[in-house]
């Protein structure tokens, strides 16, 4: 696997573990750390970005054809992406522009395959 998909792998497990944090601080109150709860859902994300076979070709896994999320973690990632995802912008505004764009440009290839 390549540099620029190992790159890859490390920015998404990082945007996920901050959003997973931010989401437990604010929905969960947790102080200086995850609960147990957001823990194991970080460390299985992290797990699931660690064995993704599309890392270099795709951008995001909600983009996927393969959903290799367990039914349960997929519903509770998809909280944490549908609460994060804005507050974001105020948290980390870099990080989520960048994937403001990414989303951009892969709807825009998406929409040209068709």
């Amino acid at each position: 696997m390549g540099k620029q998909a190992e790159s890859k792998r490390r920015r998404e497990k990082e945007m996920v573990s901050r959003m997973i944090a931010l989401y437990c601080r604010k929905q969960h109150h947790s102080k200086g750390g995850l609960c147990p709860e957001c823990a194991e859902l970080a460390d299985y994300a992290r797990q699931r970005s660690d064995k993704c076979p599309f890392m270099e070709t795709k951008t995001f896994c909600s983009n996927c054809r393969v959903h290799c999320y367990k039914p349960e973690m997929r519903e509770k990632i998809r909280a944490v992406m549908r609460f994060s995802g804005p507050r974001m912008l105020f948290s980390h505004p870099a990080a989520a522009i960048r994937h403001m764009i990414e989303t951009r440009r892969e709807k825009r290839r998406l929409e040209e395959q068709a």
